[in-house]
């Protein structure tokens, strides 16, 4: 059993802070949006009255922002949990910040005592709350050991991926570009279908069992030709934000990756059209013609 300060429980973090407590590890938990802490307690998880109440006692500190000037803010803000953590203490990273930000925050750590371990997810909110998740893990040999029991419980596939923070990050950069391109081609083909004068449904039904098949083209083709984006399960703004550090990381290793820089400007419109904390699969009313930078669908 590992003592677990959890900070951030949006929809993955929930789903995963729950799933850590049904494992039978012990979960204090906070989160900035008020109650949403205490909607979840359940045997093994309480809900901490504050930042640095979550952590007091934690073996490690777990964190699911979203970004991260987040993640800065919650280890050496205000609050500063940084200097609360006992020595030897492991912060477990979950979130997709970038490689530069994870090393700049293991080192100002390190005078502390304490290792992080980086460890971006994916796999969606559903798999979030089943402990089905891929996890993207680097670190040292001895953080590593003392998180494995939380990967375990979150994870169904939890592979090491470097022993320098960073790694981690790296890799998940490549994923959130593959499925950033993927949603964003997904959008074009099927509006590119609907300016043919072909009806979207049916023509993702024929595409989604051949060679153009992908887990995006189903997924969020589902919802695209059934406007079927009120219910948010991943927001544009992540997306904003991933093809944005995608993209940045491109570019300080000289490398020119114009597919995301292409999907990062279809979500830059998104956002702009009002399109922002609506489900990412919205992006394809871009594509449509259908927004302006003012006006958007309520």
């Amino acid at each position: 059993m590992t003592n677990v300060g959890w900070i951030g429980l949006g929809a993955m973090g929930g789903p995963m802070a729950t799933v850590l407590a049904d494992a039978g590890h012990t979960v204090r938990a906070f989160d900035l949006a008020p109650g949403r802490a205490a909607s979840l307690e359940r045997p093994g998880l309480r809900a901490a009255d504050t930042a640095k109440d979550a952590v007091s006692d934690a073996d490690v500190l777990a964190l699911m922002v979203a970004t991260p000037a987040q993640a800065d803010a919650v280890l050496f803000g205000e609050d500063a949990l940084a200097a609360s953590l006992p020595k030897g203490a492991v912060v477990l990273l979950m979130a997709t910040v970038g490689p530069a930000a994870v090393i700049s925050l293991a080192e100002r750590l390190a005078p502390g005592d304490v290792e992080l371990v980086d460890a971006p997810v994916s796999g969606g909110t559903a798999r979030a709350g089943t402990g089905d998740l891929l996890m993207m893990v680097s670190g040292s040999p001895r953080a590593l050991e003392i998180v494995q029991p939380l990967l375990d419980a979150m994870a169904s596939s939890a592979p090491i991926v470097g022993n320098q923070v960073g790694d981690g990050q790296k890799v998940k950069l490549v994923n959130q570009l593959l499925c950033g391109v993927h949603i964003a081609a997904a959008a074009e083909a099927l509006a590119f279908a609907e300016a043919l004068g072909l009806e979207a449904k049916p023509t993702w039904e024929v595409l989604r069992s051949g060679a153009a098949a992908s887990f995006m083209f189903d997924d969020r083709g589902a919802r695209m030709v059934d406007d079927d984006n009120s219910e948010v399960r991943s927001a544009l703004d992540i997306f904003v934000k991933d093809m944005g550090l995608v993209v940045d990381a491109a570019r300080t290793n000289t490398y020119p990756a114009p597919l995301a820089s292409a999907a990062e400007q279809l979500y830059l419109n998104g956002r702009r059209a009002g399109l922002g904390r609506r489900d990412d699969s919205s992006v394809i009313e871009v594509l449509r013609g259908h927004l302006s930078s003012t006006e958007a669908p309520s």
